[in-house]
């Protein structure tokens, strides 16, 4: 009962995608989530071109089922990522921070899907008009990277502006979610915190126990004076860029302060001086789950929810 048409498009069981969290989205657990029947993501961001093509070969080795990569397209090498897709055969491609224009043409070529995540309507509409194949819109419940605009306030407004399907992402985290993103009109859903519990994510188990551990007032925007607000867990950190930001800090205060912290977090899990970026449904997390489990268990709730309006 869960089958639309982001199922048909990417030849996936649910209509579901893995978020493509930098230093986090890697083959295990992108892998991971086709296998279960969602679209699992590799994450580009700053990678270097060549670990990225290892984790898609990685990817090739543990699942015969799609996935995608995402691209950030203000990385220095978003060029060199977008030739990579090609070259190694990827059908699906989700883009971040800018314009993916310019590699559009070459993606149709490779039979490429092409799927920006966006946070206003007006970047919806450009995306669909450079050919985008589907729309993310992304609301500021997320862990990340972070808009303005709510996903209840901007889902809908951006499944009115557009033709092409649109899927929900921000603060999703249980059936709940799925069920007010298809009420708000969207064809699908975007998962990004609940899976940096899964057993399939390799990131440093103090991540893990601080997403778990997390109650519902426990991430913050940060960074927001560089055009570049990230929500993540409060530590440390966080009160510092807080700070910087009530002293009126330089732009390039806050990247110097910012650097190396998200590998930090992931890779040593630093809890005082990584960033820990998470979502506002942190504080629903209570559990480490495998991939299938926690999808599985969405969806269950999802149709328990519908059934229950009938």
């Amino acid at each position: 009962m869960y089958k639309t048409e982001i199922c048909d498009l990417l030849g996936i069981k649910y209509p579901l995608l893995q978020g493509g969290m930098a230093w986090v989205a890697d083959a295990s657990l992108a892998s991971a989530v086709s296998n279960a029947g969602g679209l699992g993501i590799i994450a580009g961001a700053n990678a270097p071109v060549e670990y990225v093509r290892e984790q898609i070969r990685k990817a090739k080795q543990m699942t015969d089922k799609p996935f995608g990569v995402n691209i950030m397209l203000l990385s220095s090498n978003a060029e060199e990522l977008a030739k990579v897709v090609c070259e190694e055969g990827v059908k699906v491609v989700t883009t971040g921070a800018g314009n993916p224009g310019k590699y559009v043409e070459m993606w149709k070529q490779h039979g490429v899907k092409v799927i920006p995540v966006v946070p206003s309507v007006a970047l919806a509409k450009r995306m669909e008009r450079c050919g985008a194949d589907a729309i993310i819109a992304e609301g500021c419940e997320s862990g990340g990277h972070v808009g303005k605009l709510t996903t209840m306030a901007l889902v809908p407004q951006v499944v009115d502006a557009v033709n092409i399907p649109v899927i929900a992402a921000g603060g999703i985290g249980d059936g709940r979610g799925i069920g007010a993103a298809f009420m708000l009109g969207a064809k699908g859903v975007q998962v990004g915190t609940r899976f940096l519990v899964a057993e399939e994510c390799t990131i440093h188990e103090n991540y893990k126990n601080m997403v778990i551990k997390a109650k519902d007032i426990d991430t913050i925007v940060t960074g927001r004076p560089t055009g570049h607000p990230v929500q993540v867990l409060k530590n440390k950190l966080s009160k510092k860029f807080e700070q910087l930001e009530k002293e009126g800090a330089s732009p390039e205060v806050y990247e110097e302060l910012g650097k190396g912290t998200l590998p930090k977090a992931v890779r040593e899990g630093d809890i005082e001086h990584g960033s820990f970026m998470a979502g506002q449904i942190a504080g629903m997390i209570s559990k480490e789950q495998t991939c299938e489990e926690i999808i599985k268990e969405m969806f269950s709730q999802y149709e328990e929810l519908r059934s229950s309006f009938k």
